[in-house]
């Protein structure tokens, strides 16, 4: 029987983070909080800058970290790529995006969140020989509309995701421009948000094009990347959590409509417990993902088939 809708993620220790011991850090995210907290706070450049209850969500002091570290523990630089993001969030329209927006890039299957690696990072599968659209603004709103539904499902002390890319079937390769358009915003808007990108059956003109691509990656996104691994084998992921063209030993059929209402479901339950949680706890900007995540939050039965 194969298996047409989510696996709930891998069960495994979880430990709460330490404290930072670095005191020049501590202050640097002490200063990015009070900077971001100030109930004067306006986004440079915008009109009608007061930030939304949606942006002081986002803000969680995970994401100060997240940015920080991205920025080597520059304070001036982070302040900047915050700012940058929140601008870009909006003009995006990333709150506007509904799953009515982008649902006629999600019916053949071609981006698939299923299973998690052994780090418990959410599995986003692209695929591109499944590709039903023309080039447009709407397919990058797919692509990180679902890398935020990935987000929505991550567990405490997980941050990132794995992407998994299949070039398999006479895949379509998408334009430079377009590549290196979501290949900006990735780097730019999500910084440590990939943990790893796996790519396997890759052609001679698809090798072609990611050495051409691979000169506008930063180093630290580059090394993440792994040609045809063998992702079982290599401890990635386990064999229960992957699909079998990945050498696992799940026989996944993607059926719109079955996997696209539950996804739906899962993900919007899930955000709205945390923005529950995040109220009572204040609705302040640099709250924990800690305090308003629970282990297990909404999740997902083990299908019948396994």
């Amino acid at each position: 029987m194969s298996v047409t809708t989510l696996l709930p993620p891998p069960e495994r220790p979880i430990e709460r983070p330490v404290a930072l011991s670095d005191p020049d850090h501590e202050e640097k995210r002490t200063k990015l909080l009070e900077r971001f907290s100030d109930s004067s706070y306006k986004i440079p450049g915008i009109n009608n800058g007061e930030l939304t209850e949606q942006e002081k969500f986002w803000l969680s002091n995970e994401c100060l970290l997240r940015y920080l570290r991205a920025l080597k523990w520059d304070l001036k630089g982070a302040i900047q790529r915050l700012e940058d993001t929140l601008r870009w969030r909006r003009e995006f329209g990333m709150y506007d995006i509904t799953p009515e927006t982008v649902e006629v890039e999600a019916v053949t299957g071609k981006e698939i969140i299923f299973g998690y690696d052994v780090k418990g990072r959410p599995a986003l599968y692209l695929i591109p020989s499944r590709q039903n659209t023309s080039e447009s603004d709407r397919q990058v709103q797919f692509t990180f509309w679902a890398l935020e539904r990935c987000i929505d499902l991550m567990e405490p002390n997980v941050e990132n995701i794995a992407l998994l890319i299949n070039f398999a079937d006479r895949a379509k390769n998408p334009s430079m421009t377009q590549s290196r358009k979501v290949l900006n915003i990735l780097q730019s808007h999500y910084p440590e948000r990939l943990g790893l990108a796996l790519i396997i059956n890759v052609p001679f003109l698809i090798a072609m094009f990611l050495n051409l691509i691979m000169p506008f990656v930063d180093p630290v996104t580059r090394e993440k990347v792994k040609l045809n691994p063998k992702v079982v084998e290599q401890g990635i992921i386990d064999a229960d959590q992957v699909m079998k063209e990945w050498g696992g030993i799940i026989d996944f059929e993607y059926k719109h409509e079955e996997y696209w209402p539950q996804l739906i479901q899962l993900t919007e339950s899930r955000r709205e417990k945390w923005l529950d949680r995040w109220r009572s706890l204040g609705a302040e900007v640099g709250i924990s993902e800690w305090d308003y995540k629970e282990i297990g939050d909404e999740s997902v039965a083990v299908p019948e088939a396994l």
